[in-house]
């Protein structure tokens, strides 16, 4: 079983779906960890496409969630620290909207989740990568309310809530109108405003709808 979360950056599906995820016992799936990767790589290639492609295509990206935490390797280096930097966050909407990357980080997903009950985050899980999926949420928030939670997930930085602001304003801009999987809402998606949502009762919500669904498929 997969279930999604998809929104804009800072809207709090990733802190939401690791809490459900030890929740309820099943699974979790950082698809914004596998493009920060690819875009890891991206900076590492100089951010020549060539190069990058030819690099992508001959390293092993390999993950594994552990202790609440979803770690991301690269031939065996683990990198997930370093993916989180405000280099990687500048580049991640220009490699995420490159169709080849989208392909190769689908490929990665698709694999993962063949097998046991998972539950993703990322910006077009619901359209494009699982619309096949039991259940899928839409989370949205203010862009204030974005920037103070993502400044908040960088720890010690000299980079200004300003900045953050401004990094998110544009991902949401490239991210909305790119031509490959565009961030929008799927049909089906339950919407979840998370502004004035406290993080217990978000999380509560989430799992209230899925537990139906682990019970349908734990009788099959």
């Amino acid at each position: 079983m997969i279930v999604v979360i998809d929104g804009p950056a800072g809207s709090g599906k990733s802190s939401t779906a690791k809490a459900v995820a030890e929740k309820l016992d099943i699974q979790y799936l950082d698809s914004g960890a596998l493009y920060r990767a690819a875009t890891w790589i991206y900076n590492k290639s100089d951010q020549n496409r060539d190069k990058f492609f030819d690099t992508l295509n001959e390293v092993n990206i390999s993950f594994k969630y552990s202790d609440a935490f979803f770690n991301v390797f690269v031939d065996g280096d683990d990198i997930s620290s370093e993916i989180r930097s405000q280099d990687v966050n500048n580049s991640v909407s220009t490699v995420a909207a490159m169709p080849e990357v989208r392909v190769f980080i689908n490929k990665l997903m698709h694999h993962a989740v063949s097998q046991n009950h998972y539950i993703a985050d990322g910006r077009d899980l619901g359209t494009a990568v699982f619309p096949e999926a039991q259940l899928k949420f839409f989370m949205i928030a203010d862009l204030e309310v974005r920037a103070q939670r993502r400044l908040k997930e960088m720890g010690e930085t000299d980079v200004s809530l300003d900045q953050v602001r401004e990094n998110i304003a544009s991902r949401d801009n490239i991210d909305s109108n790119r031509d490959s999987d565009p961030l929008k809402k799927a049909p089906d998606a339950i919407e979840i405003d998370t502004t004035s949502y406290s993080f217990e009762e978000q999380v509560a919500f989430i799992c209230e709808q899925i537990r139906p669904h682990l019970i349908a498929t734990t009788k099959q």
